[in-house]
């Protein structure tokens, strides 16, 4: 008689003839996954907890300080709402990626190739690579600054400088990147707390101030502009495609319990660690919004409010630090951008693995990506200085906000499809408020496009013919915009992703629960022993 089966549930994907390498996503991380036990207890949430928090690090970062900071000099709370509901937006689609990646083995970039044919997965794979340029621009800036505020190195040095001071902290990670990344994030709390100490300073009006975060509310052009910079900044593309392939570092019960409660953990860990991120956000608008609109500041200062920059913006602090300001300001910026960039390391790793099937070393991977930050930002600081480089993050947020289309649609089909999630797919209710987002998203970003590009026609001094010609192209980009959206929204799914659930029922015997039916194929190897980057050398698991 055979031996019967273990106890434990086994849950496998399996992607049929696709085959695949062996070899781990990105090096250099990580010595083993973390395995979560196989029983039910509160506990098991320290297991979970770290995906989160790397990718909240994303929502604190330079790009996000240079919004805050603006839409707080100009419209004071006015735009609290977006960080408001792009939080809470984060927090469900951010989730959805997790659970993607939880439940299937494979994160988005995979299935997308999986999913879609050579040309628009060609594509797809461009866009996720121009939204980590776009997302390494403010990190290229912020370090810039913070260089300039430290050492009095002109910005445009710095640009050059931050190719070099990244590759050292890729170096520094054969230490233990669980350090780094601690170090990193008490640099950056530091200068959260003292936002939040300095809003005891500036004291802003709590009742604006809950009006603000309550009541949405765009007022002009420009206020429009910041709102999509915001949301640009907040949910990142990258982002979706880093959350779903974290996940795979932990060895989770793959039993049906054990998906629910991984499922049900890393929401958690994402509600707390994007929690953080939103408070933090929150201060930086209101120091911002509460310094700049104050009846009595002097002449300097007021300078500064009209063009607020990250480069000025240490001067808010000067309440709290007196002349240390500007040196712990440029410190936290630096580690913002430099912790930011190697999260935007490991998405670039997980973007061309998944599209692709290809994988680098992570100091070319890097070196790639920061050359091609580094060529705009370079221009911009030679040309319009610290000023112009300013403006090129918030042009940069705005290019991730539409961008976010691309990565957000497919995520939402994927989830909400029993082929794929099986019994896990997304609800009703999930996934009318998921749409309802993605459609708000693209709702802005379409009219923004579209009234900026008409006013800009009317107001320029071209000839008529020009005019004609130039509106044709423009309305002919937006139309091709809108096609590819619409393509990836009325695409039906077509490739299954097998989801084969071996359980023991109450009975004793032997029960099988799929999302369409009964598909017995092998686990994918190199899914089963999927792990994070190693310090080691890493051997196969047989």
């Amino acid at each position: 008689m055979a031996p019967s089966p273990p106890a434990q549930s086994q849950f496998i994907a399996s992607t049929g003839n696709r085959s695949s390498s062996n070899a781990p996503l990105i090096e250099n991380v990580e010595s083993d996954q973390i395995v979560v036990p196989d029983k039910k207890s509160w506990r098991n949430l320290f297991a979970y907890m770290g995906p989160g928090f790397l990718v909240s690090i994303a929502y604190i970062d330079p790009g996000n300080f240079e919004t805050d900071l603006q839409s707080g000099a100009q419209y004071k709370y006015e735009l609290l709402w977006i960080i408001l509901v792009a939080s809470v937006a984060a927090l469900i689609i951010q989730s959805l990626a997790a659970n993607l990646g939880v439940v299937t083995g494979k994160h988005l970039a995979e299935h997308c190739r999986i999913e879609y044919p050579k040309v628009p997965n060609f594509i797809l794979w461009v866009l996720a690579e121009i939204a980590i340029v776009a997302c390494d621009i403010p990190e290229v800036i912020g370090t810039a600054f913070a260089l300039n505020m430290l050492f009095k190195v002109p910005v445009w040095c710095g640009v050059l400088l931050t190719g070099l001071s990244t590759l050292i902290l890729l170096a520094l990670q054969q230490y233990g990147v669980r350090k780094l990344e601690f170090l990193i994030a008490f640099l950056v709390f530091t200068i959260a707390a003292c936002f939040f100490a300095e809003l005891g300073y500036a004291k802003p009006n709590t009742s604006e101030v809950l009006h603000g975060l309550f009541i949405p509310q765009l007022k002009g052009d420009g206020a429009t502009g910041l709102a999509i910079s915001l949301l640009g900044a907040m949910v990142m593309p990258h982002n979706l495609f880093l959350h779903s392939a974290l996940v795979l570092s932990r060895k989770i019960p793959r039993s049906v319990n054990g998906i629910k409660e991984a499922c049900r953990f890393y929401m958690i860990e994402s509600g707390f660690a994007l929690l953080v991120a939103f408070l933090i956000n929150v201060s930086v608008i209101s120091v911002s919004g509460a310094v700049c609109n104050s009846s009595n500041l002097n002449q300097d200062d007021q300078q500064n409010c009209e063009n607020l920059d990250l480069n000025k913006a240490s001067f808010l602090l000067k309440n709290v630090l007196g002349s240390w300001s500007s040196k712990l300001f440029a410190i936290a910026l630096l580690a913002s951008g430099q912790s930011s960039t190697i999260t935007g390391t490991y998405a670039g790793q997980y973007v061309m693995q998944g599209f692709l099937d290809l994988r680098l070393k992570p100091w070319i991977r890097n070196f790639l990506t920061r050359c091609l930050a580094i060529i705009p930002s370079l221009i911009v600081a030679l040309i319009g200085g610290s000023a112009g480089a300013g403006k090129l993050i918030i042009i940069a947020s705005m290019i991730l906000s539409f961008e976010l289309p691309f990565a957000l649609v497919p995520l939402l089909k994927f989830t909400s499809s029993k082929t794929k999630m099986g019994t896990y797919a997304n609800s009703t209710v999930i996934s009318a408020t998921t749409w309802l987002i993605g459609s708000l998203i693209m709702g802005i970003n379409i009219y923004y496009l579209a009234t900026g590009f008409i006013k800009l026609l009317l107001h320029s001094h071209l000839k008529v013919v020009g005019a004609v010609f130039c509106g044709i192209l423009g309305f002919s980009g937006m139309l091709i915009y809108l096609a590819a959206i619409a393509y990836l929204v009325f695409r039906k799914n077509k490739e299954a992703t097998h989801l084969l659930a071996l359980t023991l029922t109450e009975s004793g015997q032997n029960g099988n629960e799929l999302g369409g039916g009964s598909v017995y194929n092998p686990p994918r190897e190199d899914i089963v022993s999927m792990q994070l980057p190693q310090r080691r050398a890493m051997v196969d698991v047989e």
